[in-house]
């Protein structure tokens, strides 16, 4: 199996998000991360799916969401042609003698506070899978006392958007 990146362009309709979601779980795989959010053009909506699962299955499920009527369009995209990021908090413990230690490794990471409590921080990151679980990993002894991630938010490379046609049209 290997994990692709899909980026579907839909119309923002109630449900759509569990049909799409649902496809998947037939077939019996597993969603590793999902992002929906607005776009650019009033009405329309961005899922970014990522799915480790072989390319015959794969195609089989984007034949079937390409059926559903308030999917517009469908876009693999491979990592060496798209820009990646994850975007996740993690409160970090962090008292009077270990405080300059953890924002040493915000600064490394270039992350940034975002809340100060006397015995945690809550630190933003973003960037790509490596970088976010490299600052865990750099985290980690300092004590995580919580955390969230966002699902993985994707788009190609260069000026071309999968919006375009829809716009003109």
């Amino acid at each position: 199996m290997s994990t692709h990146v899909l980026s579907l362009l839909v119309e923002d309709r109630p449900g759509l998000l569990t049909r799409v979601a649902g496809l998947f779980a037939r077939r019996g795989f597993n969603i590793n991360s999902l992002a929906v959010g607005v776009t650019e053009v009033p009405g329309l909506s961005r899922i970014t799916v990522v799915v480790d699962v072989d390319d015959l299955p794969l195609e089989q499920v984007t034949k079937q969401l390409n059926k559903l009527i308030n999917v517009i369009k469908i876009v693999e995209l491979d990592p060496a042609t798209s820009v990646q990021r994850e975007h996740m908090l993690v409160k970090v413990k962090a008292d009077n003698a270990s405080r300059s230690n953890v924002i040493e490794v915000v600064n490394l990471f270039r992350a940034r506070v975002v809340d100060y409590a006397t015995d945690a921080l809550i630190i933003e990151v973003t960037g790509d899978q490596g970088k976010v679980q490299a600052f865990l990993k750099a985290v980690e002894p300092f004590g995580i006392k919580e955390l969230a991630q966002s699902g993985l938010l994707a788009l190609g490379r260069g000026g071309k958007s999968i919006t375009e046609r829809v716009m003109r049209g």
